[in-house]
């Protein structure tokens, strides 16, 4: 089953071409990362102008990188929700007349189930091609997929959630932050200390060049939120910025952007450490995220934890929960860091699980910036 993914949800633009929900034939994106790089983050309105110019580029060169023809494909799939509303029309739109001039079935995704379902994907330089992967399939499972019952951290830049799956389609939501999401977080302490946008990239970058020497130069603060999975990182934020500027001034929602300016010159003037202000930045938040999962998968008694979104590309976090799940026998899984972020391949892959079972979505589909996965509640 071939599939053409698109993915707009954000300030990429992406198209892809994946079989039976695993071999990627094509993945192309657009990346407008250095365009947003001069705001400190995404401007909306930018975003999907740029996006209008990408997609048929975009589309036309998937198709060509798998050497597909519009007749090879079983199905349109495109990101829906959550996202940008006005970047969101411009996947959508052109997917519902796509699969209306190609009478192939559409099918709506939800950007995170397809940033769950990135730990389907494989490149096409496998052992096993499609046809060998198929015949031996045991119904929804492949070798090589994720093992249900598992345990997803979804960590982007606007969500954080700890959900258990026990089986293809349900949700039980177990935490999710109440405030900032980790991605976040990393985008604005990046922004605090003048190191560029994205941020997980630049902390991570940054942190490497921290002197080990003074190991606990800085002590940052953890919100474990006790009797919950639930996860906070404003104060964390908060906590690096007052730091940064070098007096303890809390940042008002009229003066954030002030705040965030003067510790970034506070940071270049060099009255702190900035490679060690977001090392210790960095081992707060993984320290936070890698706790929870740990215990939530114990609990669970869950076979696998896979990790899902952009943060789930941070080296530290997939390292510290490496080690502590492996004396467990429980595996952690993650996709290509290629995968972690925004991508349309994922969202083929989610579509083709939804597809064989006859879902489709009607014409009438909308954007839905606020979606929210489909929980179910937790043991129901």
């Amino acid at each position: 089953m071939l599939i053409l993914g698109i993915e707009s949800s954000c300030d990429e633009t992406g198209a892809a071409i994946v079989a039976d929900g695993r071999i990627i034939h094509s993945n192309v994106v657009a990346s407008q990362a250095s365009i947003h790089e001069q705001y400190g983050g995404v401007v909306p309105e930018v975003a999907s102008r740029h996006q209008l110019s990408a997609i048929l580029p975009v589309l036309e060169t998937a198709l060509a990188e798998a050497g597909a023809t519009w007749s090879d494909l079983d199905g349109i799939a495109v990101t829906y929700g959550p996202g940008l509303a006005g970047s969101l029309l411009v996947g959508l739109t052109s997917a519902k007349a796509l699969a209306l001039a190609r009478n192939l079935p559409l099918i709506g995704i939800n950007h995170l189930e397809a940033h769950i379902y990135a730990n389907w994907l494989r490149t096409n330089d496998t052992s096993a091609s499609p046809s060998t992967a198929i015949a031996a399939a045991d119904g929804d499972h492949q070798p090589g997929d994720p093992v249900f019952p598992l345990l997803a951290l979804v960590i982007s830049g606007a969500h954080t959630e700890l959900v258990f799956i026990p089986h293809h389609g349900r949700y039980e939501l177990l935490g999710q932050t109440r405030d900032d999401a980790a991605g976040e977080a990393f985008d604005k302490v990046a922004r605090i200390l003048g190191l560029g946008y994205p941020g997980g990239p630049a902390i991570e970058r940054a942190a490497l060049q921290r002197d080990a020497s003074i190991p606990h130069a800085y002590t940052m603060p953890r919100a474990w939120l006790p009797g919950t999975y639930d996860f906070s990182f404003s104060g964390l934020k908060t906590a690096v910025l007052h730091m940064a500027q070098g007096a303890q001034v809390g940042a008002t929602a009229d003066g954030a952007n002030r705040y965030m300016r003067e510790g970034a010159a506070a940071a270049s003037q060099g009255g702190i450490s900035v490679p060690n202000l977001a090392a210790a930045f960095q081992e707060s938040v993984v320290d936070v995220l890698a706790t929870k999962t740990l215990r939530a998968a114990q609990e669970l008694g869950v076979r696998q934890v896979v990790l899902a979104g952009g943060v789930a590309a941070n080296q530290p976090l997939r390292a510290r929960l490496a080690a502590d799940l492996a004396p467990l026998g429980i595996a952690l899984r993650y996709p290509p860091i290629a995968f972690c972020t925004d991508n349309a391949a994922m969202i083929a892959a989610a579509a083709y699980f939804h597809l064989r079972l006859g879902e489709r979505s009607g014409f009438d589909l909308d954007v839905r910036p606020g979606l929210q996965l489909p929980f179910a509640a937790v043991g129901s």
